[in-house]
């Protein structure tokens, strides 16, 4: 059970931010990631203190990548923590050091994913905040990243690309084709991230008052990584120089441009449902191939929405997410003469045009 606590702005704003966005049920398990850095100490342990207002069972989870040599170390503290608060406490250490940023989200994802399922939680909980979507929104701006990209951080998603087999929480709804390409992926399990209209200056003041030990992590410091060169160099000049709350405009701009892209998804995966043409019985679609695609009607739609459409497919259809290059020659199928055609897709799909009717196959 949590100790009484001075209530703070913080523990008002995140309990009202959870009224309002209704991401984290009452009564639920919660898997809480904590690294030991500020975000996440300051996220557990105001969780802790609105336990008795909503009923929560909490759980930390601790992922150890084995970057640094006081990664044990860094663990050990976290566990500490947890004993201290009365609370479970869950360790994944990683057998094969990560090389990249990427390879590590991948691999912590995972990870987390399985302890939720090895524990019924339906709910794994981060301390990403508006900083870290202020950094991304750059991060990905410079990568040249259309607005999925730009909005990446979002309050509340499935953890369904987490590259586990079942990820399903009750386990069930299991694939029953063998032979299909696209496995069951209705995710139960929810990743949520709560602080994301607080800055990380609120949350190490947070710990500082509330006298948390933080745990710093070396890596931070490590300009190798683009992140840490955007939090560090670039974030600063542009509070100093153009606007001092640019952290907070620019999660606010990604939180708008979340809205649209939900809106576009919707209408993207309406339009899909209205060109691709069924195989087999029942109203649900069906990517295994060969599929074949309504040119006329797409021909009407905007080109923002054909972009999307031909992106969903071919999320379903290709063992990898499709390049922006893989998504505009599919699209730029639907105004191009009869008989035209692609070059092999990853994994060998092949898109040609035979009028009225855009076909993808394997090619033999």
């Amino acid at each position: 059970m949590a100790e009484s606590f001075n209530w703070t702005q913080l523990h008002a704003q995140l309990h009202r931010t959870l009224l309002h966005r209704q991401i984290l049920p009452s009564n639920q398990r919660l898997l809480v990631a904590v690294s030991g850095g500020q975000d996440s100490l300051c996220l557990i342990k105001i969780l802790l203190d609105l336990q008795p207002k909503w009923g929560w069972n909490l759980a930390i989870a601790h992922c150890d990548h084995r970057w640094r040599s006081d990664s044990q170390a860094s663990a050990n503290h976290v566990e500490n923590l947890a004993k201290n608060w009365g609370i479970s406490y869950y360790l994944q250490t990683a057998f094969f050091i990560p090389k990249t940023e990427a390879a590590a989200r991948q691999w912590r994802y995972q990870a987390l994913t399985e302890i939720a399922i090895a524990h019924n939680s339906p709910y794994i909980v981060t301390g990403h905040t508006a900083s870290d979507r202020a950094e991304t929104l750059l991060y990905n701006l410079i990568r040249g990243s259309g607005a999925d990209g730009l909005s990446a951080l979002t309050w509340m998603r499935p953890l369904a690309d987490s590259g586990l087999p079942i990820l399903d929480f009750r386990l069930e709804n299991l694939d029953k084709n063998p032979q299909s390409k696209i496995p069951n992926r209705k995710s139960k399990i929810y990743l949520v991230r709560p602080l994301l209209d607080i800055t990380r200056s609120q949350t190490g003041q947070f710990c500082q008052e509330q006298k948390l030990q933080i745990w710093e992590d070396s890596t931070n410091q490590d300009f190798k990584y683009a992140r840490n060169r955007i939090r560090s160099e670039l974030v600063p000049y542009l509070e100093t120089h153009f606007n001092p709350k640019a952290q907070q405009a620019l999660a606010k701009t990604a939180e708008l441009l979340r809205a649209d892209v939900e809106y576009l998804e919707l209408a993207a995966n309406e339009l899909l449902q209205r060109v691709i043409l069924p195989i087999g019985e029942g109203p649900q679609m069906n990517f295994q191939l060969p599929v074949k695609l309504n040119r006329p009607i797409l021909r009407e739609a905007p080109l923002a929405l054909q972009r999307r459409a031909m992106r969903q497919l071919l999320q379903q259809i290709l063992p990898s997410a499709p390049s922006f290059e893989s998504v505009e020659k599919l699209t730029s199928l639907i105004i191009a003469p009869n008989r035209s055609q692609t070059d092999p897709f990853p994994g060998g799909a092949i898109a040609r045009v035979e009028n009225p009717s855009i076909i993808l196959e394997i090619k033999l």
